[in-house]
């Protein structure tokens, strides 16, 4: 009897949706189930309010949907998120990925955010042609499409930066009981505490992707799939040892 290989739960990054995940639910899909659902406030949800609670809701919600346990991975809001949900949900995350989020959230730090958010809202359009123009400047044409399938949520900055100011990440990754793989791209402002958080797991390793920004799964999207195809692995082998 062949195990059922370790599904993966896939978390967008603010503002955006679960389309920005497309080129690794194509190449990890090959080996395991998979999975991108949209956050609270974004995506096919917009109009709900985000709250971090409700978020890990949804990370649980799609972790039973495949099985009842699985690897997480995130990037930016959505690595956030995916502390949590390790810390809180226990042995159900096997494992996780956290890309582009190891800056300690502060009211200080968030504000270029919120005052980027304020902009986008008080545009006719709610900031969509800006934005767009923003992320085909950082990852050009064919992936901005991607991610601007279902629009920007603008709206729902404000409430995610607030959550996030109120979270302690440095403590929730104290709690997670799996190995944890920290990934940043080499020109990603969010590196700042990455020693921290590397300090911070019991079980963690660090990658640095050379010449990759903040968003390193569209900048670098096989060597992300790669990563999060061998921390899937790590997990699978971690748990029948």
């Amino acid at each position: 009897m062949v195990d059922t290989p370790l599904p993966v739960v896939f978390l967008h990054g603010l503002r955006v949706s679960s389309t920005m995940w497309r080129p690794q639910l194509h190449e990890v899909g090959r080996h395991r189930p998979v999975s991108a659902p949209d956050l609270p406030g974004h995506g096919l949800r917009r109009g709900r309010r985000f709250t971090l609670v409700s978020a890990v809701d949804t990370v649980a919600e799609r972790i039973d949907d495949l099985g009842g346990r699985a690897l997480v991975a995130g990037l930016s809001l959505g690595g956030y998120v995916g502390m949590a949900a390790a810390a809180r949900l226990g042995e159900r995350v096997a494992g996780l990925v956290a890309l582009g989020c190891t800056a300690i959230p502060s009211p200080s730090r968030t504000t270029p955010l919120r005052l980027a958010g304020s902009l986008f809202g008080a545009l006719p359009d709610g900031g969509e042609r800006l934005n767009r123009l923003l992320f085909t400047a950082a990852v050009g044409r064919s992936a901005a499409s991607v991610i601007a399938e279902r629009g920007f949520a603008t709206e729902a900055v404000s409430d995610a930066l607030d959550e996030l100011c109120r979270f302690d990440p440095l403590s929730e990754l104290a709690r997670c009981p799996g190995p944890v793989l920290l990934v940043n791209g080499s020109r990603d402002h969010f590196r700042v505490d990455e020693q921290r958080f590397l300090a911070a797991c019991p079980e963690g390793r660090l990658v640095v992707v050379p010449k990759a920004g903040h968003l390193v799964s569209l900048a670098a999207p096989r060597t992300v799939s790669r990563l999060v195809e061998e921390a899937a692995v790590h997990a699978e082998r971690r748990a029948a040892a």
